[in-house]
């Protein structure tokens, strides 16, 4: 049996209890719970075992199980075990940003939850916190953005232009920029802030890790009404822009499975063929990052169009194959 399983169903229990005046037999909760009577036992044996106020009595000639009323009155719980399993797998997913206000917001959260709580419930929330994981690599350490979190974040919600010192990578250069910053974005491991771009003209996006001497302004700018963040990214396969791009991949029928359970691009479409592999297509912005997406499926994906990813991809290989049959010394 599943551990989530005798979980879900003793937290069951609980709220059934917690709401029944007059309590309930084993037979009515074994109905309700669609498992047998001896499970049922063995779960409010649990349940007393943890600490939790549940006892035994007889009602009208049969064995009823029930809360004590004291309890009963005074635990405020305002979720049911789903939606608690979901804010402890919510800070489990937030823990890559630890030292940061979300994260920091997130623990507070709990720590609220908890004061409503008897030790019993607290101790059988940890249960539930031991039975699921999450991991999340690879990650930045995101609290030496914190002050500039906090910045942006601020500057968008007053409307307040900034200036950035902004370092592009691609061209391993620095420029001064003003920025209207209208969202912060967290995508793939990265924050990244959105807004228009003095210097460009135009919205751009900015991986915050690379913004050095935040500046805000006394500017005031106005987000377009029409500005929406999804389908500002809707043609982009990652976070880069550029043209219009209608993208065709094989992939091999041992790979096909992967590929076709997950949604890579809002464009896409597959189909399969008889042999099992199967052709991708999808509309994208430019051919940098899907580049680099189909190089890591090897020689299981083969670009059929257009020809520019195509040779793209083929110089790239021929350079990786050139790293090894001519290894550079160190």
């Amino acid at each position: 049996m599943a551990r989530g399983d005798q979980l879900a169903r003793q937290w069951r229990i609980i709220q059934t209890l917690i709401s029944s005046r007059h309590g309930k037999t084993v037979s009515v909760l074994a109905q309700d719970l669609s498992c047998h009577t001896r499970t049922v036992y063995r779960d409010l044996e649990a349940l007393q075992t943890a600490g939790f106020p549940v006892y035994t009595d007889r009602v009208d000639g049969k064995s009823v199980w029930s809360l004590l009323d004291s309890a009963r009155h005074s635990i405020p719980i305002p979720f049911n075990l789903p939606e608690l399993m979901a804010l402890y797998f919510s800070r489990g997913m937030m823990g890559v940003l630890k030292d940061t206000v979300f994260y920091d917001s997130l623990v507070s959260l709990f720590d609220k939850i908890k004061t409503t709580l008897p030790d019993a419930y607290i101790d059988y929330l940890g249960q539930i916190e031991k039975s699921l994981a999450v991991s999340s690599k690879p990650y930045k350490q995101y609290g030496q953005l914190r002050d500039m979190i906090d910045k942006v974040s601020e500057a968008a919600v007053r409307k307040k232009c900034i200036e950035i010192d902004y370092y592009t990578m691609s061209r391993k250069k620095k420029t001064r920029r003003k920025v209207a910053p209208y969202k912060i974005w967290f995508f793939d491991g990265t924050f990244y802030l959105i807004g228009n771009c003095g210097l460009r003209e135009d919205i751009r996006i900015f991986a915050m890790d690379r913004i050095t001497n935040l500046q805000t302004t006394n500017e005031i700018f106005e987000m377009p009404a029409d500005f929406n963040v999804d389908e500002f990214m809707k043609s982009s396969f990652g976070v880069f822009h550029g043209e219009p791009v209608r993208v065709k991949v094989w992939f091999a029928a041992e790979i096909a499975e992967y590929i076709r359970e997950k949604i890579w691009h809002e464009t896409q479409n597959i189909e399969t063929l008889k042999d099992g592999a199967i052709i991708f297509e999808a509309e994208v912005a430019g051919i940098a990052e899907i580049k680099f997406w189909i190089l890591k499926w090897g020689a299981n994906a083969r670009v059929i169009e257009p020809e520019s990813l195509r040779q793209a991809i083929r110089a790239e290989a021929e350079a990786m194959v050139g790293n090894y049959l001519n290894p550079k010394s160190g």
